[in-house]
């Protein structure tokens, strides 16, 4: 046997050791999303596959292989996350909305293999996931211009789902109207309270009368089936297109820095994630006694273990006058020996404290 054939021999030696490592680690990979479909985590986690190739290009000696090795890598957590697709593909996404909600786009672009289910309110997408009807409900929590969404926080506060991720989206409004209509026949716009206040400016300006809605595409859609001239939605370009109506006038929301960000929940916290610390946040509701001074010690207690308190708001509760509780997002890693102290210190001065959950952004 020659040098050509024995170096061949032993590459399929090789590479029947690879295939059998390669089943093992594809069959990983599968565990991997059962946690992720889970706890309401995407497919990409560009920080861990940055993390895999800082830590294993170490296991190559020969520096000119190392290159290659890398290529290798990428490559291999590719194929793993085609893998990992066509096994979500029966994972079920809860959203408030029809087709063309700023939720139901931002659920294709986090979960694009995933079943995207609507429901009429944030109410019913959430209870869906709280009862296994869904695996994930994605829901606004906040918009960088009209605020809080206090619906969803008060589900956060009476309910049992947990914020795994935050996804930021940047929301262009338009005003939308039938085919061949033009701005001056235009007397009443629609769409949901949030956005309606996003373009307050413009429909002052204007002189329109306003009609609430429970959904920006629920509103597009009212308009396409109405027939009306005079009336015209306040909603997404995707919108538009899918509903056959016309923009009219594009990016009309008072701010140019139009950000909402949507808690993805599920059932189950992601305790993967709390040992990490870079851009790590966590979120915490709670309520305090009705004492002088008690919300003065939440927030001394918070400050001494050193954790920033990124936002801070207050929901009244329902039953007795003038009860509220707290919702609160702060910087940094709840996993670690502090982070559980702060918790500890925390229930001996909060009547009722949760955590809601600990997450990373991804802005989609």
């Amino acid at each position: 046997m020659n040098d050509l054939e024995q170096a061949r021999l032993e590459i399929g030696s090789v590479d029947k050791e690879i295939a059998s490592l390669f089943e093992k680690r594809m069959r990983l990979a599968g565990r991997i999303l059962d946690y992720k479909k889970g706890n309401g985590l995407p497919i990409l986690d560009a920080a861990q596959e940055a993390r895999v190739i800082a830590n294993n290009i170490g296991y190559i000696s020969d520096p000119a292989i190392q290159e290659y090795y890398v290529l290798f890598l990428r490559d291999l957590m590719k194929i793993s996350k085609l893998y990992q697709g066509r096994l979500m593909d029966g994972m079920k996404i809860a959203y408030c909305g029809v087709p063309g909600a700023f939720a139901h786009i931002a659920a294709r672009h986090a979960f694009p293999q995933a079943e995207i289910k609507s429901y009429p309110d944030f109410e019913s997408a959430y209870k869906a996931c709280e009862t296994g009807e869904a695996d994930t409900a994605i829901l606004p929590v906040e918009n960088s211009f009209a605020g809080d969404v206090g619906g969803v926080m008060d589900l956060t506060f009476s309910g049992s789902l947990y914020i795994n991720l935050m996804l930021e989206m940047d929301v262009s409004q338009n005003l939308l109207a039938l085919p061949g209509v033009s701005a001056s026949q235009i007397r009443t716009v629609i769409s949901h309270p949030q956005a309606l206040a996003q373009c307050a400016k413009f429909i002052s300006a204007r002189g329109f009368e306003v009609r609430e809605c429970s959904n920006t595409a629920e509103a597009a859609k009212f308009v396409a089936e109405s027939g009306d001239s005079s009336l015209a939605a306040i909603a997404s370009r995707d919108t538009a297109q899918m509903y056959g109506l016309e923009i009219l006038e594009s990016n009309i929301n008072s701010s140019i820095m139009n950000t909402t960000r949507f808690g993805v929940f599920s059932r189950a916290l992601n305790k993967a994630s709390l040992p990490r610390t870079s851009g790590e946040h966590f979120v915490l509701v709670f309520t305090v006694r009705n004492e002088a001074g008690a919300l003065a010690k939440i927030l001394n207690i918070i400050g001494s273990h050193g954790f920033n308190m990124s936002s801070l708001h207050s929901r009244p509760v329902a039953g007795p006058l003038w009860n509220h509780y707290f919702f609160a997002e702060l910087e940094g890693c709840v996993g670690t020996d502090n982070g559980q102290d702060l918790l500890r210190q925390l229930s001996t001065v909060c009547d009722r404290l949760r955590m809601v959950g600990s997450y990373h952004s991804l802005k989609v």
